[in-house]
């Protein structure tokens, strides 16, 4: 876990979520753009075993975390990247995160599912099945819509995603959606097409 503190905060924290085989480091790139502006900042890590832990159960532990470094009530800011937005959303609409997230913002998560993922079996890789269109996980949370609806959403995808496919599939239901202009899921968090409006996004007041 990554905690940046701030002696004078004009935002609310700000929460980054990695994805499936990823780890706090992913997002290097977009802390070095932020410069400092947002802060606090946690970057906590979500060990995902080859993607064999539930989302829910990544949920909890993003919600422990969350808990740890701010408490119970203080309100924040959340972005998740890829499977990092399905685990960010799972919080907040299952895990009671609704109450107290000022904005989510969303960028190429398999909001909707990913084809990618239908090839893989729910036993033992649990978490990658979470992702398949239609999956258990995904249709509670399109039932629990309304709490999602108390929170102030932004989707980033990439069209020519083939990771999360078809990456124009790749946006929450609600709030506003923005194209990203990179070709490679991997290089989203790193190329400066991708970042400037996210980072953007991030500093908005």
């Amino acid at each position: 876990m990554s905690l940046t503190p701030a002696a004078e905060q004009a935002s609310p924290p700000l929460v980054l979520v990695h994805g499936l085989f990823d780890t706090p480091r992913l997002f290097d790139s977009l802390r070095h753009r932020l410069g400092g502006r947002r802060s606090p900042l946690l970057v906590p890590h979500l060990p995902h075993a080859l993607g064999s832990v539930p989302l829910e159960e990544l949920a909890t532990e993003l919600g422990r975390q969350i808990e740890t470094a701010f408490g119970p009530d203080q309100p924040l800011d959340l972005m998740g990247f890829s499977m990092g937005g399905v685990i960010g959303r799972t919080w907040i609409q299952l895990g009671g995160g609704h109450r107290r997230t000022r904005r989510f913002t969303s960028v190429a998560s398999p909001q909707r599912g990913t084809l990618a993922a239908l090839p893989w079996p729910s036993w033992p890789l649990a978490g990658i099945a979470d992702m398949k269109p239609g999956s258990p996980l995904l249709r509670r949370l399109a039932a629990a819509g309304p709490l999602l609806e108390e929170v102030e959403c932004c989707s980033f995808y990439c069209p020519t995603d083939l990771t999360v496919f078809p990456g124009w599939e790749a946006v929450l239901p609600v709030g506003a959606r923005q194209p990203l202009p990179v070709f490679w899921h991997n290089r989203l968090m790193a190329e400066p097409a991708s970042l400037d409006p996210v980072v953007a996004e991030l500093l908005r007041p």
